[in-house]
């Protein structure tokens, strides 16, 4: 894959500089970051949900930091357009973050966000999780800022503190964390329309919004978070959830049909939207014109 001279995180910080909201949805491996990239999204968003289901896991903490780093350096290097990712807790205290964001910014990720959820933790939108103490956190957000080699490698601080202690302590938290070195707000799950329009009036920083079908926050139309004042929009679950509903019906028609179902990607398009093309021209120049082999 060809780079470009600017860092991914140079790239991204230039995103955001722009006017507007930069949407990224959610990939869970390099297809659904090139199907992204081809659809003209300028950032893709790595899900840690969907990461942990590649392996065969739900969303509660069972992944570790290595399988989580790998993953997003594979959608990183398969894709020109930034790659922001899951870091969940940060797989520890501040030691173990400060080694995630070295291992992510390692392999080309853009940016990452680190929770303060307890662990084991689990996905924002299920019931029943624990948040750390603040001061706690805040060593971790500490951590993670001097870890940085690249000064533009994007540090989003969540909070999951709506759910377990409130909306004015997640508030609360999110401003510390930009006290402390995060570059952007992450205000997991708040649960009415007030609360996510609140967001950016009382997070003094910029902020991302989860897009969640099916959580716990009500789903906005993006041009409504952008007139709003967010910053970043991630849709994590886009392609994860698409994809089981369609795997679910071509399966069905295989098992009540007994016939393999219509394609509507051709095979040649399925690899060449992988890159086919690029291996191709790879494959002919390296070998020796006809020309030559008969001058021999």
């Amino acid at each position: 894959m060809a780079s470009n001279t600017a860092s991914a995180a140079q790239r991204l910080r230039a995103l955001l500089q722009r006017d507007g909201l930069l949407i990224a949805p959610g990939a869970y491996d390099c297809i659904g970051a090139r199907v992204i990239e081809q659809a003209d999204f300028a950032a893709v968003y790595m899900t840690g949900a969907g990461t942990a289901a590649t392996l065969g896991y739900p969303d509660y903490g069972l992944v570790t930091m290595s399988e989580m780093a790998e993953n997003a350096g594979r959608l990183a290097a398969a894709v020109r357009v930034p790659v922001i990712a899951d870091a969940d807790t940060g797989y520890g205290n501040e030691l173990n973050v400060t080694r995630t964001v070295r291992e992510y910014e390692r392999r080309g990720v853009a940016g990452l966000h680190i929770e303060d959820q307890g662990f084991p933790k689990k996905c924002g939108h299920l019931d029943n999780k624990t948040v750390i103490p603040l001061d706690d956190y805040l060593a971790k957000i500490r951590a993670a800022a001097a870890a940085k080699a690249d000064p533009d490698f994007l540090l989003i601080a969540r909070t999951d503190a709506r759910a377990v202690v409130g909306f004015d302590e997640a508030v609360r938290r999110m401003n510390a964390a930009l006290a402390a070195g995060a570059d952007m707000a992450f205000l997991e799950a708040p649960q009415t329309r007030e609360e996510v329009e609140a967001v950016p009036k009382l997070v003094r920083g910029p902020c991302l919004l989860n897009v969640v079908s099916g959580g716990k926050t009500p789903v906005l139309d993006l041009a409504d978070a952008e007139r709003l004042g967010f910053k970043l929009a991630i849709l994590p679950g886009i392609l994860f959830q698409t994809a089981m509903d369609a795997f679910d019906m071509a399966l069905a028609e295989v098992k009540t049909r007994r016939r393999h179902p219509e394609m509507k990607v051709s095979l040649k398009e399925k690899f060449r939207r992988v890159g086919a093309e690029e291996w191709d021209t790879l494959r002919d120049r390296f070998k020796t014109p006809a020309a030559e082999r008969a001058a021999e």
